[in-house]
């Protein structure tokens, strides 16, 4: 296989549809991104039903916008890229159908790409990886720790027990009466606080890399009501800052853990979290001093997009490992078991 080939992404995990034309796993053409922020908000969160609608709505014409603006047909595409999973199952599958259907007529290879496998080499585009590397994922439904012993080979060792960090973010900002997506008010509230809540930090067990969000939630459930029964607004701005730094402190600390203990050579920052200016900052901070290469890829990149599945596809195009037309969406998709092969 080639590295100069062209590849078709499609990514509908979720609620935004994005389709990009990706050069070699490293150089991006067109990412075009449809979302569905204002669809959702007036509900609180994403609606799967809603979403699933949409991105039947949108897929087509942004295909064929992702085309013409990258300046290709799809007689010059090597394969086609799409989502597989994990995310919500009636998304996942308009995009799936839609790539399956272009497979068949234009007779390409169908790639199933694991969507953190996508967030993970999201750095990718813009960053050289050296291997062994660990990758902090913070999104909206996951939060991981993944060790890369080499290319493509993907080994968890943390994970949450309850809340992804991005859903705690959510949780904690419709309790303050923020509109949702919460996380950016959080993270701009705490940027202005001039006090802080003191929370509490969840580390668990010791040497555990997990992570738990849910009993942090509840304490800050527990000041809003307190102060309410007092006749009181609870202080937003110190609340956000005490929730934000608990959050950043267990992340930070247990992700320059593993780098150490895994020996790796990089901290690799991905998903839609990625974006906190606060977590950004602080890890930057601590690996400066720490003497650990630090990626973050932009904020473009951060959030769900199809650029990312098209770098990550590209590890298994280089290998020929393609994916059969029988293929089924998978919301509970392993990031493991998609490594690739040895």
């Amino acid at each position: 296989m080639t590295t100069n080939e062209l590849l078709l992404a499609v990514e509908t995990s979720c609620d935004e549809t994005s389709v990009a034309v990706v050069r070699g796993g490293r150089e991006i053409l067109t990412n075009l991104i449809s979302s569905q922020i204002e669809t959702h908000e007036q509900f609180g969160g994403v609606v799967p039903e809603i979403a699933s609608r949409k991105h039947v709505e949108t897929i087509t014409v942004i295909m064929e916008q992702a085309l013409k603006e990258a300046k290709v047909s799809l007689r010059d595409i090597s394969a086609i890229a799409v989502t597989q999973g994990p995310g919500l199952v009636g998304s996942l599958l308009v995009g799936i159908v839609a790539a399956k259907s272009l497979a068949m007529a234009y007779d390409l290879p169908l790639i199933g790409t694991h969507h953190i496998a996508g967030h993970i080499y999201a750095n990718q585009l813009v960053h050289e990886l050296v291997y062994p590397s660990i990758a902090l994922v913070v999104s909206g439904g996951h939060t991981e720790l993944v060790v890369l012993e080499r290319e493509g080979m993907f080994r968890i060792i943390g994970r949450t027990r309850d809340d992804a960090v991005g859903e705690a973010y959510d949780k904690v900002a419709r309790a303050l009466r923020f509109p949702y997506p919460g996380g950016p008010y959080i993270d701009r509230l705490a940027q202005e606080a001039e006090e802080e809540i003191v929370l509490p930090r969840a580390w668990l067990e010791q040497d555990s890399y997990d992570f738990s969000f849910s009993g942090l939630k509840s304490a800050v459930l527990a000041v809003i009501n307190q102060a309410k029964m007092r006749g009181e607004t609870p202080m937003r701005s110190a609340l956000a800052l005490g929730f934000q730094r608990s959050v950043i402190d267990v992340l930070v600390e247990k992700a320059l853990r593993a780098v150490h203990a895994e020996g790796a050579r990089q901290l690799l920052l991905c998903g839609g979290v990625a974006a906190n200016r606060g977590l950004r900052a602080a890890l930057a901070a601590r690996c400066e001093s720490e003497g650990v290469p630090l990626l973050i890829p932009p904020l473009s990149l951060c959030t769900d997009n199809a650029a990312m599945i098209g770098a990550a596809a590209h590890l298994k195009w280089k290998r020929g490992e393609f994916t059969s037309l029988d293929m089924k969406a998978e919301p509970t998709f392993s990031l493991e078991e998609w490594s690739v092969r040895v």
